[in-house]
């Protein structure tokens, strides 16, 4: 196997640039085995950090017609690896070293970054045995490695350095870039056309809570994300939508659905139910519709989030399950309109005794943010009378008590007390 290839040169690495077509990465990249321990042992640890992931690539590479991957970085040793080197001098300075490295097909290779990729490529053609992925090409990165002590020590610091600090896409860059991932296509389409979503409406930050300081935006990017992947779970389970010939469903099943651009026709779908669902939030939830007659320069959120509470729905902790709630109500009502109607009932103000210590610390005046999603969500559907089942209602009783830290409640004065705040 002779490959077109240049070589550099980085700290006191000697490495080379060239590609691999998937045939010979299938045929010639094999398993990490005792290349960088002795131990059978430590070695099968690194075989067990291979995940479903390889499946993920399998199927990305079958589905995804726009496909590409970085570069894989392959150890070689043994055989009788040769350069032959041709030097194009440009003049200037300019000059280039370019060559042929020739391998016997003797030499042992493994993958020190890209286990994923070899092994996803290698599914792909046990599963297309009729070539038509043998030519599809890879970049390759080719160093070498020395079965000693020394050379272990070498290449482990090597695999243990590109996979340690590789750093993962982030949720940020999936939903400003991806174009396979359904959420984010619908996410960026609310942020270039709703008006609840515009400029500084919507922050861009780590953390989920807006800071009371920030006087001007409704919520921030993650957490409309999240609102959106409930509307997708929902729309996915109400269309009942076939994925890799099965009905999709399951968390798992959602995250693989997003990986692979689903057709133009599902995602305008998907787009307009995302739209009906946010307009109709937008102009019947009377705090939203008055945040939204405010222009930016006159502070709109300063009503509604500030170190007094304010409302309920300006806070990041409570949108999720707000949505979850709306779903709930749609499965009967079949008109998000008619679903605003109801919520825009409920009482969201965050002083109000009902929220205290659930989202609000009257003593600290501030809020509570942790873990107590679920147990807005259930009072949501309590006070819009969805139906709960004895579990949940038992949750709710039981994490109501809990949050306000008075033990001697009884499930019966928690139901009357929850009772009051049930919408007509």
């Amino acid at each position: 196997m002779n490959k077109i290839a240049f070589r550099e040169k980085t700290g006191d690495w000697i490495y080379y640039l060239t590609w691999f077509t998937y045939k010979e990465v299938s045929t010639y990249v094999k398993r990490i085995d005792k290349e960088l321990h002795q131990s059978k042992s430590l070695n099968d640890m690194i075989q067990r950090s291979l995940t479903e992931n390889v499946d993920r690539i399998a199927s990305y590479i079958e589905k995804q017609s726009e496909r590409f991957f970085n570069a894989l970085v392959l150890a070689v040793y043994d055989g009788d690896p040769q350069w032959r080197e041709v030097e194009l001098d440009y003049g200037k300075g300019e000059r280039y070293d370019l060559g042929i490295l020739e391998l016997n097909g003797e030499e042992n290779i493994f993958p020190v970054d890209g286990q994923h990729r070899v092994e996803g490529i290698k599914r792909v053609l046990e599963r297309n045995t009729d070539g038509k992925y043998d030519s599809e090409t890879i970049p390759v990165i080719l160093i070498g490695h020395k079965k000693t002590p020394e050379g272990m020590q070498r290449t482990r610091r090597l695999f243990s350095t590109l996979n340690r600090y590789a750093k993962p896409v982030t949720l940020n860059d999936i939903i400003a870039l991806d174009e396979d991932d359904i959420i984010a296509i619908a996410t960026r389409h609310l942020i270039e056309n709703n008006p609840l979503f515009h400029e500084e409406r919507l922050i861009n930050q780590k953390q989920k809570a807006i800071p009371n300081r920030d006087k001007v935006a409704y919520t921030n990017i993650i957490s409309l994300y999240e609102c959106n992947t409930e509307l997708l779970r929902y729309f996915i389970r109400d269309k009942k939508i076939y994925f890799n010939k099965k009905l999709l469903k399951g968390k798992r099943k959602i995250q693989e659905y997003c990986r692979i651009r689903p057709s133009e026709e599902e995602i305008s779908e998907f787009i307009r139910f995302v739209d009906t669902y946010w307009e109709a939030y937008s102009q019947n939830i009377t705090a939203i519709r008055t945040y939204l007659s405010i222009e930016i320069k006159d502070n709109p959120a300063a009503e509604f989030r500030n170190d007094h509470g304010g409302n309920l729905l300006f806070r990041p902790v409570a949108q999720r399950p707000f949505v979850l709630c709306a779903l709930s109500l749609y499965e009967s009502l079949h008109n998000f309109d008619k679903v605003m109607l109801v919520l825009n009932k409920v009482n969201y103000t965050i002083t109000d005794r009902v929220w205290e210590y659930i989202v609000w610390n009257p003593i600290a005046r501030k809020m509570i943010t942790s873990s107590n999603a679920t147990l807005i969500e259930l009072m949501l559907k309590f006070f819009t009378r969805v139906d709960l089942a004895d579990k949940e209602l038992n949750t709710m009783v039981d994490e109501y008590k809990s949050m306000k830290g008075d033990a001697s409640l009884t499930k019966d004065e928690i139901i009357r007390m929850l009772d009051g705040y049930v919408v007509d």
